[in-house]
């Protein structure tokens, strides 16, 4: 099978769906209004509350939304075969993914910009607000531990990529404050910073030769690092580095997109990998883990908390939730296709694709996963007349800005949700800023050194992805009870509600089993994984008597 016909497949799919599923939500469901309230005017603070244009807003949401996981997640599914990664990308972006953060944005924006969570306490109760937003913190710390790994991975992995990423840094920094401090627009400043960033991957290999002291530190010593930038960058004003940051990652994953599909245009690999491979050696099964393990590929729960923790508070007006909430995340599927296509199609032979597929173990695991994108995807651009070398270092800076992103949101999001709970319960020290953003990143800490001897991205992957994918349905099943109480069809959210919820718990029942099979080095995991799987049956055992009962009521 070519790759290039596949791509311009899913492509023609999600073109159609946005033309007319995401206009069918926002019409006849959500009822969008473009004069409508929309709580960055009502309630502007100039640090989280922060009107936005729709090109901005649009860079910030899907840089944040766009991390690795639907990278890594696909790129380690495909070893089940291309054919059932690519259908669940395609038709899970469509018809649940790009409606559950459409649905989560507005949703959000109607309540005044609150989180997902504590929208919950309306919708459902107070103490179903509470265990949700445990849920959710519980989430965001597993998220923290597993971005911070996979970007110290590719630190270590590709250690050119280390300079550019600095680089980018600055250049976000002075962007932010040149357009909100000194009136600059934006588009203009951020093609000339991303133009620097650009530069700055030509220097990056000479960069890590000249300092090796750099260039060799540990993944540990990186995960602390990391993690000590992402609590300095949550209680910084989203206009000096979240935003700006996000929007030249807009340009690069625009750029690498782009760059992709010409390469595949130009080349049309093939693909060398088998279309189904239902039982590789020591993997798990496929149905359900291959939904959890391409997670945000798909459908993801982060993004929920993405679309109600940041983006609602910075949407300028209701209507520019459709192209945000919906279109982000059919963009997001398209970078999933890509890493299927790369991960399938990207290895010179079926001999070579064996020997990071051929067993679960095979290639040491999440590192060759995330080299297997980078260096098929390299291949790719390669085909455009790019040096190879050149080109791994831009694809592994494109993950590696995307989970840093993804990083700056997280770490925002968990501020916020402890802060909400602090509010709830009068526990001062949630309520502050500073005191709130140092737990929940000391947390992630936490996490990170103390399991999977030293392998925590390992380790921590399919906690994230059935996690992940926990809180996806809960939000569904939120947004299902809000339109049924507001006497809207609200079907279109509670199958796909039904789907990943059965799918998830089946599959966070498997990792149980394992974790407690091996409880003295995964005790965390063992211990976490089964508060939130019974968080959430308790959830959504009190939702669907909600649901339950407003039907009666209705008949």
């Amino acid at each position: 099978m070519n790759a290039a016909t596949l791509a311009l497949i899913v492509f023609v799919v999600f073109t159609l769906g946005y033309r007319f599923y995401s206009k069918f939500l926002a019409t006849r469901i959500f009822a969008l209004s473009e004069d409508e309230p929309v709580p960055s005017h009502e309630l502007e603070d100039g640090v989280d509350y922060v009107p936005t244009k729709l090109h901005v807003l649009w860079g910030h949401h899907f840089a944040s939304i766009a991390g690795a996981a639907p990278i890594v997640g696909p790129a380690i599914a495909v070893i089940w075969g291309w054919l059932p990664a690519l259908i669940w990308v395609c038709v899970g972006t469509v018809f649940m993914g790009a409606a559950h953060d459409f649905a989560a944005l507005v949703i959000s924006a109607r309540h005044r910009g609150r989180s997902i969570g504590d929208i919950a306490g309306d919708v459902m109760s107070h103490r179903v607000r509470t265990l949700f937003l445990i849920i959710i913190s519980l989430l965001v710390w597993v998220v923290l531990a597993v971005f911070a790994f996979i970007i110290a991975t590719l630190f270590v992995s590709t250690p050119s990529s280390i300079f550019p990423i600095n680089v980018q840094i600055i250049v976000a920094l002075t962007l932010g404050w040149l357009v909100y401090k000194r009136g600059m627009p934006m588009f203009i400043p951020s093609l000339v910073c991303y133009a620097g960033l650009l530069i700055a991957i030509f220097y990056g290999e000479a960069f890590a030769q000249n300092f090796p002291a750099i260039a060799s530190l540990s993944v540990t010593t990186w995960v602390v690092l990391l993690l000590i930038y992402s609590f300095i960058a949550s209680v910084m004003p989203v206009w000096l580095l979240l935003q700006p940051r996000d929007y030249i990652n807009s340009h690069q994953l625009v750029t690498g997109l782009v760059v992709l599909s010409a390469g595949l245009a130009v080349s049309r690999p093939l693909i060398v990998a088998p279309a189904i491979n239902p039982s590789p050696e020591g993997a798990p099964s496929l149905i359900p883990f291959l939904f959890v393990t391409i997670a945000c590929g798909a459908i993801s729960g982060f993004h929920g908390l993405v679309s109600s923790g940041t983006t609602s508070k910075q949407l300028n007006k209701m209507t520019d939730a459709r192209p945000i909430g919906y279109g982000g995340m059919l963009a997001e599927g398209f970078l999933g296709l890509m890493a299927v296509l790369a991960a399938t199609a990207g290895f010179e032979s079926s001999a070579q694709w064996y020997e990071h597929y051929g067993s679960w173990g095979a290639a040491n695991g999440l590192a060759a996963k995330l080299d297997a994108f980078v260096r098929g995807g390299a291949s790719f651009v390669a085909a455009l007349g790019i040096p190879f070398e050149t080109a791994r270092t831009f694809m592994a800076v494109m993950v590696i800005a995307f989970a840093a992103t993804s990083l700056d949101t997280g770490a925002r999001i968990q501020r916020l949700v402890l802060t909400e709970l602090g509010d709830a319960y009068n526990i001062a020290p949630l309520r502050n800023r500073f005191s709130a953003g140092a737990l929940g990143v000391s947390a992630a800490l936490l996490l990170a050194v103390t399991q999977g001897n030293g392998q925590g991205g390992l380790a921590l992957w399919p906690l994230f992805g059935t996690t992940n994918q926990l809180v996806a349905g809960v939000t569904l099943l939120i947004v299902s009870i809000w339109l049924k109480k507001q006497g809207r069809p609200y079907i279109y959210t509670l199958v796909p509600m039904i789907a990943v919820s059965a799918v998830t718990a089946w599959a966070m029942v498997g990792n149980l089993f394992d974790y407690y099979a091996d409880f003295e080095t995964l005790w965390l995991l063992s211990i976490s994984g089964t508060l939130i799987l019974a968080l959430d049956i308790w959830v959504l055992l009190e939702g669907f008597k909600i649901l339950r009962d407003a039907q009666e009521g209705d008949a």
